[in-house]
């Protein structure tokens, strides 16, 4: 795919070995005596069934959820998917062990030594959350990353399933601003859906369709905390097929204006 997306230029590894041999790219010289790599006509069968299936092998939800990964993408934000959460939601704490006497179980702090029993008793509950697409904005200024959650639903029986558990809505909320439905057109009426959660639907097929914002998720004030980062540093964010053809261009080898060759 690099080679078909770029001028070919060789790298000479054991790869570009493996595909000459096999008929898939074929060497090009220039007049000048430049040498390019070309696609064959039996590589670019070999990519196009390749592409035939991945698609055949993506589900309903995985298809959509990409599509709007692009637009997100597309729109200058920064994307994540299936990322894995610790978020906070509302509900009384672990409780405490009925004998004072005994040490409480072996597990990371959630409050300091100076909290009493009574704080202790009404500590949120933590549980980990997994939305489909976590975004924020390309911004290194914390105040306006806007972290968003979008949710992705292919089905109305998925869309229902995920209705009903309160506990997992409260956490999309503790890791965002502002938290979005996506579904197909016909799913659900927006009337079924909380109020605070903004909606998206997508008109048409998969592949052709265009998505439409039927109501705008309310927004609250959110703050990253210190897990979310580290999380968000550990995971790799998606990119577009754009932003990997553009890598490819240009002569990397040439210094930039004014500094000096090494």
């Amino acid at each position: 795919m690099q080679i078909w997306r770029s001028a070919g230029w060789p790298c000479k590894d054991g790869l570009e070995i493996d595909l000459l041999a096999a008929g898939l790219i074929a060497q090009r010289a220039s007049p000048e005596g430049c040498e390019t790599l070309q696609l064959t006509d039996e590589g670019i069968r070999t990519l196009a069934l390749a592409r035939q299936r991945s698609v055949r092998a993506l589900s309903a939800h995985d298809r959509l959820g990409q599509k709007f990964a692009a637009q997100l993408l597309a729109s200058g934000r920064i994307v994540w998917a299936e990322l894995s959460l610790r978020a906070v939601i509302d509900g009384p704490a672990m409780p405490l062990p009925p004998n004072p006497s005994l040490p409480a179980p072996a597990m990371a702090p959630l409050w300091s030594d100076d909290e009493t029993p009574a704080t202790r008793a009404a500590a949120h509950l933590w549980r980990m959350a997994r939305p489909d697409l976590f975004s924020v904005r390309n911004t290194s200024v914390p105040a306006y990353l806007q972290p968003m959650v979008h949710e992705i639903k292919a089905s109305r029986a998925d869309l229902l399933s995920d209705l009903r558990h309160d506990a997992k809505r409260q956490a999309y909320q503790w890791l965002c601003e502002e938290c979005y439905y996506v579904f197909p057109a016909g799913i659900a009426e927006p009337e079924e859906i909380p109020e605070h959660f903004g909606i998206w639907v997508l008109q048409g097929g998969l592949d052709t369709g265009r998505f439409e914002l039927l109501r705008p998720a309310r927004h609250q004030p959110c703050t990253l905390p210190f897990a979310v980062w580290m999380a968000l540093c550990k995971a790799t964010p998606l990119r577009s097929d754009e932003d990997r053809a553009q890598a490819l261009l240009g002569d990397t080898g040439s210094p930039p204006p004014g500094a000096e060759a090494p």
